[in-house]
């Protein structure tokens, strides 16, 4: 299952409910990878307790992670294999820190959601999953990570059955129908004994998938934005002057290609003033350039002298983009305090920060049932919800399904300065079929 030659780094995370061996699952993965250094093996082995060995230590470094045997930041870790290099975030399990899993899950081409298979009751019928695995479903599908990897662990604890596995599975799967989310794979594991982390076990004969650890070499990565062509989308992050020295007249507009490609000689638009131009130079990180395309940092030189600061959004000059000031999105809410339509808040999309309000809140996703709930006007904190929110300035932005670097923000809180919730913006037709799901559910 692994490619022959060596593919993009793969950034994944752990996500679940508590408990259910995240943090011991990459601690075995780098150790039976041999991805350890030499004192972090020693370290790791003398943590043995009743002969063994303690593999969440590796991530759990918060002294208050380790009083209270969870996971509450999130924990990035970095190792190659002779395939590939991952970037892995280990997130908290527990509903408290769901926001912390918003965070990790934010930029991860792919999921491995684990399944404490031990923790759950067979005798029900249909199975029922845990809240929090459906709770961080949901914010995958919300977040629309590419794949996702259903890890059922603790096999071990249930003999490793495979009609207990496909048990599960089935259960998972009609879950993911329901959110609709992309297709998921599944693979029987032992995370503190290490079956099927790195190598197949012999415990699974039954089990042809490959290991953990083939499936994440093989997956491909930087998925996640709309394969539709897009026009060129350029915020602005520094007017660069001259120093003095030479080139008293040189102006150069920094920041990082979003969306498109652009070369020397294009046309373009300066947003939200809309005013218009040419490309006459383009410097990147190695001298002058021709063209640079979506991803790449490029300093860009306009033929006209023209107003532009940090915030602005310089676009193709066909952009059918247009300034907005009212918005559709799914906000995920991270602040202890409640959302009040009252309250003033800052936008931050971009490189641009705008004041915003709360126009009204449409529904509130509820995990029990996986439906929306119409009738609330606030969201709790790790409520996951459906807003309307006026702009005092426009932005010039796109869903996120369209480019997630142009269609998320976050919402920070003007009182107190704290980040209240992180957004993704819908485009009219997912906000119309959001309605339509909610009109059906209720």
């Amino acid at each position: 299952m692994t490619s022959p030659h060596r593919q993009a780094p793969l950034r994944f995370i752990t996500a679940g409910s508590v408990d259910d061996g995240k943090s011991t699952l990459i601690g075995r993965l780098l150790y039976d990878s041999k991805a350890l250094l030499g004192d972090q093996v020693r370290r790791l082995e003398s943590s043995r307790s009743q002969g063994a060995i303690d593999f969440s230590a590796l991530t759990d470094g918060l002294e208050a992670e380790r009083e209270q045997g969870i996971t509450i930041d999130v924990a990035y870790r970095y190792f190659a294999t002779a395939h590939r290099k991952f970037i892995i975030a280990d997130t908290p399990g527990h509903e408290q820190y769901t926001r912390n899993m918003v965070t990790g899950a934010s930029t991860a081409h792919a999921a491995v959601l684990l399944i404490d298979a031990a923790q759950l009751d067979f005798s029900q019928q249909p199975l029922q999953l845990l809240p929090q695995t459906k709770r961080h479903s949901a914010i995958l599908r919300h977040l629309r990570c590419p794949h996702i990897i259903v890890a059922v662990n603790k096999m071990d604890l249930l003999g490793f059955s495979q009609e207990k596995f496909n048990v599960v599975a089935a259960a998972y799967r009609e879950l993911a129908d329901t959110l609709g989310l992309p297709e998921t794979r599944f693979i029987p594991i032992s995370a503190l004994n290490g079956d099927n982390i790195v190598h197949e076990s012999a415990h699974t004969p039954w089990y042809r998938g490959g290991s953990l650890l083939q499936v994440l070499e093989s997956l491909p990565a930087g998925e996640g934005v709309s394969e539709a062509p897009q026009d060129f989308h350029f915020p602005v992050q520094l007017v660069q002057r001259a120093d003095g020295s030479k080139q008293d007249d040189f102006r150069g507009y920094q920041g990082r290609i979003e969306a498109g490609s652009v070369r020397v000689g294009d046309k373009i638009r300066i947003e939200p003033a809309g005013l218009e131009s040419s490309v006459r130079g383009i410097i990147g990180l190695k001298g002058s350039v021709d063209q640079a395309t979506a991803g790449e940092p490029a300093t860009l030189l306009l033929a006209d002298d023209i107003d532009i600061s940090r915030g602005d959004t310089i676009l193709s000059a066909a952009s059918p983009l247009e300034p907005q000031r009212r918005l559709a999105a799914t906000l995920c809410w991270f602040d202890s305090r409640p959302l009040n339509p009252a309250r003033k808040y800052l936008l931050k999309h971009t490189t641009r920060t705008v004041p915003a309000k709360i126009a009204a809140v449409r529904r509130v996703w509820d995990v029990h049932t996986l439906s929306h709930s119409a009738g609330r006007n606030t969201l709790e904190m790790n409520d996951l919800g459906e807003v309307e929110l006026t702009l005092a300035q426009p932005l010039v932005c796109t869903s996120y399904a369209a480019n997630p670097a142009t269609g998320a923000f976050i919402l920070i809180d003007e009182a107190t300065n704290h980040t209240a919730a992180a957004g993704m913006i819908l485009a009219d037709a997912e906000a119309a079929g959001e309605t339509q799901q909610a009109e059906q559910a209720t």
